[in-house]
């Protein structure tokens, strides 16, 4: 029986242990940058209430249109009065002696009434304008959720290369410890035999140092950015991420001159969209703003029933019901308003000249924002070749000053600048490769490509 209990627990503990590790290759990411993207822009939480915001423009139009089509309500009330009012009537009405009063009791102590009301709008201009901005609120969701779309984006693309810089740099910044540790162990051992100077020993453990420091930062950097990239891909922050791509090979992928040569189709570019969005809103608010002036009529018909009772007899098949129905019409005419009409409708029409102002501006600013962008790419790509060439320089001058400093003909002091000059070399030329994908996105994100 003890053996057969501890197969069963043994099966047990293996199923639970498979499962949990079937959980964590469930949960374990790897991407491309594109495969990056197109996760965010499914799963990124502003994309997702983006599409919200889609669905909610979506009932809000028929919620506008709905208000101008029939509509039915009911109502049910119940009285007790109890105390029932007294009315005198003159005596002599009921035989009695003129002059003297008879005290009147009118009704039933209790009553009920059921009512259901048919409207229906006929004509009201602010109904006709708001249909006609349900169109127009519609695109501005469609625009607004692209726009959403190329700033998740940008944002994902930005967080990928910081993750792949944060990893080059804890790659380099360890490669430079190791060969620091190399230097100052040999130098040290030079020292110990009497054959060099402390002050070298002094200036390898000072600059070890500083690597040591910036290995540590660079190791925390890596981890921040790979939750921002979880952050900004909509995935939990501690969930293991991996990419797919080294910074180098994507910093080729993204160099493309053709892209300078295209050129800009401004009805495409999302913020030319939306300003031409706010010129439509504005221009149905001062349509909205006239549509006071005119007269609104409107429809209903009433079907009710009354029924009165000394006592609470309503819901008895007996009791008596009294019907009643009304056929009406409403018809409102603005006549005299003191001019506020004619002051909204002004104030209108002056926000509508304002916003195609604004749509003049955001054209011209659009076409600047291209030429710089196409300024800034360039510049990038340019930067980028010339840091690597810089580079390469460093790290000859680097070795070069190596091998003169063990052969006694370069200083310390020359070796360290040597080092520094090719530590600041290394970071530049990740900056740059860095530049040229944000780059890219930027330009692109302007062209809509």
């Amino acid at each position: 029986m003890r053996n057969y209990l501890y197969i069963l627990i043994l099966l047990f503990s293996f199923g639970h242990t498979e499962a949990q590790e079937k959980e964590q290759e469930k949960t374990t990411y790897s991407f491309t940058l594109q495969e990056a993207i197109d996760f965010a822009l499914e799963n990124n939480y502003s994309a997702i209430n983006a599409d919200r915001d889609i669905m909610d423009a979506q009932k809000q139009k028929w919620e506008t249109i709905a208000s101008g089509l029939p509509q039915i309500s009911g109502a049910v009330g119940y009285q007790n009065q109890l105390i029932q009012p007294v009315t005198q009537i003159p005596a002599e009405f009921f035989g009695g002696e003129p002059g003297t009063f008879q005290e009147v009791v009118f009704g039933q102590a209790q009553s009920a009434r059921a009512t259901a009301t048919l409207k229906q709008q006929i004509f009201d201009g602010s109904y006709i304008v708001g249909v006609q901005a349900t169109k127009s609120f519609l695109s501005y969701s469609a625009n607004n959720k692209e726009k959403t779309a190329q700033e998740v984006r940008k944002a994902t693309v930005e967080a990928y290369g910081n993750v792949l810089l944060a990893q080059e740099s804890v790659d380099i910044f360890e490669n430079n410890k190791a060969t620091l540790e190399k230097n100052l162990f040999e130098t040290t051992k030079i020292f110990e035999n009497g054959l060099g100077d402390e002050e070298s020993v002094e200036q390898l453990q000072i600059t070890l140092s500083s690597v040591e420091n910036q290995l540590k930062n660079a190791i925390r950097l890596k981890e921040i950015t790979l939750k921002m990239l979880n952050l900004v891909m909509g995935i939990d922050l501690d969930a293991p991420t991996k990419l797919e791509e080294t910074l180098d090979d994507l910093t080729q992928k993204q160099i493309d001159f053709g892209l300078l040569e295209n050129q800009l189709s401004i009805e495409n570019n999302v913020d030319y969209k939306l300003a031409l969005n706010l010129n439509e809103q504005r221009y149905f608010e001062w349509k909205l703003a006239k549509s006071r002036a005119l007269p609104t009529l409107n429809a209903f018909v009433n079907y009710g029933a009354n029924s009165f009772s000394d006592d609470f007899t309503f819901l008895s098949s007996d009791q008596e019901w009294f019907e009643s129905s009304v056929l009406g019409f409403d018809l409102n005419i603005p006549i005299f308003s003191s001019l506020k009409r004619s002051a909204s409708t002004s104030r209108a029409k002056i926000a509508l000249e304002k916003a195609k102002t604004q749509l003049t501006e955001a054209e011209a600013q659009i076409r600047l924002q291209l030429e710089n962008a196409k300024s800034n790419y360039t510049l990038a790509i340019e930067q980028y070749q010339t840091s690597k060439n810089n580079l390469n320089l460093a790290e000859r001058i680097e070795n070069k000053n190596q091998i003169k400093y063990f052969e006694g003909i370069a200083s310390s002091f020359e070796l360290r600048q040597a080092q520094t000059q090719l530590y600041t070399a290394q970071q530049e030329y990740l900056q740059a490769m860095v530049s040229v994908i944000n780059k890219k996105t930027e330009l692109e994100i302007i062209l809509n490509e």
